[in-house]
């Protein structure tokens, strides 16, 4: 299964949106920066490749995937040792899995919010609110 991509902010047309963080009781934290590690590691098949597209150091994008792998309690992404084929990366199952929850949760509570920040976004604008 492969991740679709995210929105980036540049490419996304200027609407309302929620930014979704979620703590687990693990103490894992999963948030917009992570997934899109996952889902870039996913596409490219490749964490250096991953860190490149999002503009992030390698060190920081394998911190990232370190971060998940400790708090979650199980690797999210699997490797390949490099070498005269190359190496390479891509998700595990929880690592799929992370990805498909985060973007159904941050779809779910979009859904939810869409009235809400319609309101807010009218009343920033010095209309009324509900």
């Amino acid at each position: 299964m492969t991740a679709s991509k995210a929105k980036s902010p540049a490419s996304a047309k200027a609407s309302n949106r929620l930014s979704i963080r979620v703590d687990l009781a693990s103490g894992a934290r999963i948030g917009p920066g992570k997934v899109a590690v996952l889902e870039e590691i996913a596409r490219s098949g490749s964490i250096s490749a991953a860190g490149r597209a999002l503009h992030i150091s390698y060190r920081r994008t394998w911190e990232l995937v370190e971060d998940l792998n400790a708090t979650l309690g199980a690797p999210v992404v699997q490797t390949a040792a490099g070498g005269s084929g190359g190496g390479g990366a891509s998700l595990t199952e929880l690592g799929q899995s992370v990805v498909t929850r985060y973007r159904a949760i941050e779809e779910d509570c979009a859904a939810a919010a869409r009235k809400h920040l319609t309101a807010l976004q009218r009343a920033a604008r010095g209309g009324a609110t509900e």
